[in-house]
């Protein structure tokens, strides 16, 4: 009998339970050492937690692309590279648009007073 073999021209690549088990174990340390860094006040000042915690993400970013999303494991690098990008915008938006929506929040809440205010004057 003759044995039919199915090829693809993508190669999947699959981790194993131990990348798997890792990448987990180290998102989770990084995870709790943010949280921690925030809820015990181990810093000197505001600026230095955001880069730390920043810095805490771009960490966070590469054990979630390497050990689950197997970045550098594919046998077709124009993907790590176009993986890696889209990761990168993602993360971006989220940031300048989290900064953007928290900037217009917090000047409508510091303007309303007043305009309520005018307002109220106005009708009198």
């Amino acid at each position: 009998m003759k044995k039919h073999v199915v090829s693809s021209d993508y190669d999947v690549a699959s981790g194993t339970i131990i990348t798997y088990i890792t990448g987990f174990i180290l998102s989770l340390i990084l995870t709790l050492l943010a949280y921690f860094l925030v809820t015990q006040k181990l810093y000197t000042s505001v600026n230095q937690i955001i880069v730390i915690i920043a810095g805490l993400a771009v960490i966070q970013l590469f054990v979630q692309l390497i050990f689950f999303l197997h970045l550098g494991r594919e046998s077709k690098p124009r993907w790590n590279v176009t993986v890696f990008v889209f990761a990168v915008l993602v993360v971006l938006i989220i940031i300048f648009g989290s900064i953007w929506i928290m900037n217009n929040l917090d000047y409508n809440m510091n303007h309303s007073d007043s305009k309520i205010i005018k307002d109220e004057l106005n009708h009198e």
